[in-house]
């Protein structure tokens, strides 16, 4: 008889223990995960409740314009998320929704957007005790609302992506993708107008919910080029005045293809110097360079660049930029001019530009400036961080030199700025049979002292005939973007 009941003891405590582990690991290890999920809306419920921090960029003037904020209401529902900066700032902001949780910044910063980072413990302390109304902290981006408005402007009824970074700092000026949505509607305090909204913006066959300047990535075209002649230059097996071929058709080993140029096109003649190769963008003068150098040594110059950081983030993660494994000849020499499978974020290729025009250097990019707390300290400010050196300071001077022909005589003259040196490459992107090519243009200026640098992506923006369509499209927009940032 007791041997039966020893049995059901045993088998109760086992049950037991299992179920206290299974509180343990909802409660305590899981606890963190279940708090951050999107989709608890009773954590979300109770935010309500506390005023959320405003996120806000530096106007002109030097004051703070808030592009998210909260306000009060009469409702059960004490505090209401709007959004001052509208469709121009939604994929930098994200929203705040009651039914789909929170995207962007209101995402990557909640903790102390919410007030609820441990840097705020002493202030919810402080509150409890004195009965003061909880508050979260803002967050100041680094954005330049003119530059983050000409870029919004300047793409008005196109597909497309306008990143702009400081190459000094890697501070991100603009960041912009189109088309756009209200975050304010996905917002709102009526779930039924919720859904519908997303219902529409998710149907939609441009996907404007998507944040194309870093979640998508795009075949680079000519632009890659000023990479490859980055790894040429470093290489020391050229110069910018070294004659290389630039035949009508390039003969690529292991296959009955050859490579021509953009529209059919001739170059210079059988052989141009790097320099004259990049201003009027040859493709058989860089895939003859892609294939005397190799896939291995154009994937590390890449990589120099930012390619394959599965790592980074702006605070917001940024899609993994890629330059191919195992490219055999014919498969480097058309990755050598931006195609096969050489993937980029708008982001990215902003990167290449900012360090060409950092000497070299290529700087962490990050969007928030500052987190300050609700009595007005600064809790947190952005530190600038290197990245890589991707080239020397000799070769970035020689590319800088290279990319200000491209802009005062070649393909990117739509870039030039008055009584401004503006170095640039302009490029077109083949990605589907029969469509227009992406229409590319990364730069910055002023070359002799830079301050700004930008990329920019058109989809569909080119024309299948020409090269110098490549900047038709997005050269304005970058010229304008940069004109802001230097206030002309």
């Amino acid at each position: 008889m007791n041997r039966p009941l020893r049995r059901v003891a045993l088998a109760c405590m086992v049950l037991f223990g299992l179920l206290l582990l299974n509180v343990n690991w909802v409660q305590v290890v899981k606890a963190e995960a279940y708090r951050d999920d999107p989709r608890n809306s009773r954590v979300l419920l109770r935010t309500y409740e506390r005023e959320r921090g405003p996120i806000a960029v530096l106007g002109q003037d030097g004051r703070r314009q808030a592009v998210a904020e909260s306000t009060r209401t009469d409702g059960p529902l004490t505090w209401l998320r709007q959004y001052p900066g509208g469709a121009s700032y939604a994929h930098v902001t994200g929203y705040y929704s009651l039914v789909y949780g929170r995207t962007g910044i209101e995402r990557a910063e909640d903790d102390v957007l919410s007030g609820e980072a441990d840097e705020l413990f002493v202030r919810r302390l402080s509150d409890y005790v004195t009965g003061r109304e909880p508050q979260g902290a803002s967050v100041l981006l680094t954005l330049d609302p003119r530059a983050q408005a000409a870029a919004f402007e300047g793409l008005q009824g196109q597909r497309g992506a306008v990143v702009a970074l400081d190459p000094r700092t890697g501070a991100v000026l603009a960041m912009v993708s189109l088309p756009s949505f209200e975050p304010a509607r996905l917002s709102s305090f009526e779930p039924a107008d919720i859904r519908e909204y997303y219902a529409a913006l998710n149907d939609a066959t441009d996907d404007p919910l998507l944040n194309r300047a870093i979640s998508k990535t795009y075949p680079p075209g000519s632009t890659f080029k000023v990479v490859t002649a980055a790894a040429a230059l470093e290489s020391g097996q050229v110069t910018p005045e070294t004659q290389i071929p630039s035949p009508v058709l390039l003969d690529l080993p292991q296959t009955d293809s050859d490579l021509r140029n953009f529209g059919g096109s001739a170059c210079s003649g059988e052989t141009s110097t790097l320099a004259e190769a990049l201003r009027i963008s040859c493709n058989t003068a860089f895939g003859a360079l892609g294939l005397q150098l190799g896939d291995d040594v154009l994937r590390e110059q890449a990589e120099a660049f930012g390619f394959g950081d599965n790592d980074l983030r702006v605070p917001t993660s940024v899609a993994d930029s890629r330059f191919p494994d195992d490219a055999n000849a014919p498969q480097t020499a058309q990755s050598a001019i931006g195609q096969f499978d050489v993937r980029v974020t708008p982001l990215q290729m902003a990167m290449v530009a900012a360090g060409i025009a950092n000497g070299g250097e290529v700087m962490e990019p990050y969007l928030v400036r500052e987190v300050q707390s609700p009595d007005l300290s600064v809790l947190r400010t952005a530190d600038t961080n290197l990245l890589n050196r991707a080239v020397s300071g000799d070769v970035a001077a020689e590319l800088t030199r290279m990319m200000e022909l491209v802009v005062a005589e070649g393909s990117g003259r739509r870039a030039q700025i008055d009584g401004v040196r503006v170095a640039g490459k302009t490029g077109t992107a083949q990605h589907a049979p029969g469509r227009p090519p992406h229409a590319w243009f990364i730069g910055f200026a002023p070359a002799d002292d830079p301050q700004v640098a930008v990329a920019v992506v058109v989809e569909d923006g080119g024309n299948l005939g020409s090269e110098a369509t490549g900047g038709a499209l997005s050269a304005p927009v970058a010229a304008a973007v940069m004109r802001a940032v230097l206030g002309r």
